[in-house]
């Protein structure tokens, strides 16, 4: 392992001033108290997932930006960075290799709204300094590489454009009812459509149903999930997770009053009157409402277990990804580190047919490894994750989960009943202070045993990947029976052999379009592809992206 400080007191200066001699920057922002008390809205609406004014996260340490760099470049780029990064701005071309991933741009922010961020962005003066400490990079020396595998991809459906800039339309799942060809696909903003014939129809319209209902600001809010009974085909029942406004309805789990509630996730059970009907037409329950304190690491992700058959104590129980909520990085480090004691940061498992949960609305299976011991949470299997968004078994009957991080490390998780997968104070194989630098990593040390961390099965650093998404078991073609996932903003595309005990190798793949080799990039015409997978009931496997809102079937 070597150990690198990342970037010196020097380069810092370049990346938020290209003429340091030049006189302060920022005398023409407004100091106007209401203005800047807007400006705090909306940063901490908009902005403050990947940033703060204290150290790097996931973007740059916003204190002192205004006085270091010109207004109207800050201007210009919130606007749009890939406008930035194409015309190759220096700055720009900096903070997409420093960071490696490009900033979301806000179109929807008026003139206005940006002079009210400024504002409150100029109340911190101070320049950030450089870090101190172990910050690292190169911590996996070795790299991927390439298998040489070319897949085709053909364009097999394209979703309704729910809104007018990039991302046209925001998917991040489709799969089968049960044991039918029915294949269903969600829209963030929208709710479900049901592919048939290679075209979408609008099968539940939840925003009409939700009026509460938001998908701004950020990727991940919205429609988060969807997942039908197995049993839909004679009960009629499908479940959802969506976003709502923090205060929107009293929650069921919640934290700290010194935390502001940014936004609610809500799980709700729809049960359609005809099960075979293409249209939503029946009643519906709120089952749970979880308090979240940032747009992110929410509820990312509903499924039931494929493999279980009527009878079995699995069958029909109802599995949820729920992350940290931002809470880590707002430095409320004990709502996620919480030893089973708490539901964020976990792999939760409920009877929605039950009514022995925290508010009645739902059942503690028994078979869950805190169910019935005080002081514990029984919606819990497993804990220690930060943003557990996919949820999967292999072909074998194992559970995995993948798991999004910080700074450095993305995390592949084979997932058993208990254990604690070490968020926030693992990042992979490396120790992470929650109180202290996010950037900075470090060995285990000699004891670790006595700390119960069960580390993953695969960890990639982030100058592989930078987010990553499963992914599905392949069952033909040259990657069959490889588990096939990829990195949300590049598209790039890994797969493994998840059999492949204790550390299955990944390998990158790619794919041709029109019999050519293309990168996702190029494919959907943006620097940001917004990568997702999905399966039809044949279990062909397909890639589909946000950017445009296209979806392809892999031949």
């Amino acid at each position: 392992m070597k150990n690198y400080l990342i970037f010196t007191a020097t380069s810092l200066v370049f990346l938020y001033s290209c003429s340091p001699s030049k006189k302060e920057f920022g005398s023409e922002i407004s100091t106007d108290a209401s203005q800047i008390l807007k400006g705090k809205t909306i940063f901490e609406q908009q902005c403050s997932t990947c940033h703060n004014f204290n150290e790097d996260a996931i973007g740059p340490n916003l204190s002192g930006l205004t006085r270091q760099v010109e207004t109207q470049w800050i201007r210009n780029f919130i606007k749009n960075p890939a406008a930035s990064i194409e015309a190759k701005d220096p700055r720009a071309v900096e903070l997409l290799a420093k960071y490696k991933t490009q900033m979301p741009g806000f179109p929807a922010l008026t003139d206005q709204d940006i002079d009210a961020l400024l504002s409150y962005m100029h109340t911190f003066e101070t320049l950030p300094i450089p870090i101190s400490g172990d910050t690292t990079s190169n911590l996996i020396p070795e790299k991927i590489q390439d298998s040489g595998i070319r897949l085709e991809l053909e364009l097999f459906a394209q979703l309704p454009a729910s809104d007018t800039v990039p991302p046209l339309a925001k998917m991040t799942k489709m799969e089968p009812i049960p044991g039918t060809d029915r294949l269903f696909i969600n829209d963030q903003r929208i709710g479900l459509y049901e592919i048939e014939n290679q075209q979408p129809a609008l099968f539940l319209n939840l925003k009409e149903k939700r009026p509460a209902m938001v998908s701004k600001p950020g990727w991940a809010t919205g429609v988060g999930s969807f997942a039908f009974h197995p049993d839909f085909e004679t009960n009629g029942l499908f479940y959802t997770s969506h976003t709502e406004p923090g205060g929107t309805a009293p929650s069921d789990f919640g934290y700290t009053d010194s935390l502001n509630v940014f936004m609610q996730w809500v799980l709700t059970e729809w049960k359609a009157e005809n099960p075979k009907a293409k249209a939503f037409k029946g009643t519906d329950r709120e089952i749970l409402r979880i308090d979240n304190a940032s747009q992110a690491h929410g509820m990312q992700e509903l499924t039931f277990n494929p493999f279980a058959k009527k009878g079995d104590p699995d069958y029909g129980l109802l599995y949820i990804g729920y992350g940290d909520g931002g809470t880590a990085e707002k430095r409320f480090a004990a709502i996620s580190n919480h030893q089973g004691k708490g539901i964020y940061s976990s792999i939760l498992r409920i009877d929605p047919a039950g009514k022995d949960g925290k508010n009645g609305k739902y059942g503690i299976p028994k078979i869950n490894p805190f169910a019935g011991k005080p002081g514990m949470a029984g919606e819990v299997l497993a804990y220690g994750f930060r943003n557990p968004n996919r949820i999967f078994w292999d072909d074998k009957g194992n559970l995995h989960a993948t798991d999004i991080g910080q700074h450095s490390i993305e995390e592949i998780n084979r997932i058993e009943p208990g254990k604690f997968y070490g968020w926030p104070v693992r990042e992979g194989t490396f120790v992470i202070n929650p109180f202290g630098s996010f950037r900075a990593l470090y060995p285990l040390p000699e004891d670790d045993a006595k700390f119960g961390v069960t580390y993953p099965l695969i960890q990639l650093e982030h100058d592989e990947t930078v987010a990553v998404i499963g992914g599905y078991i392949v069952s033909e073609g040259p990657l069959k029976g490889k588990f096939v996932f990829g990195d949300v903003p590049s598209g790039r595309l890994f797969f493994a052999d998840l059999s492949e005990l204790p550390n299955p190798v990944t390998q990158s793949w790619a794919v041709t379009f029109g019999g050519k080799e293309v990168s996702m990039k190029t494919l959907v015409n943006h620097d940001r592809v917004d990568l997702k997978f999905g399966l039809d009931a044949t279990k062909k496997l397909y890639i589909m992206s946000k950017t445009e809102g296209k979806i392809y079937r892999v031949k």
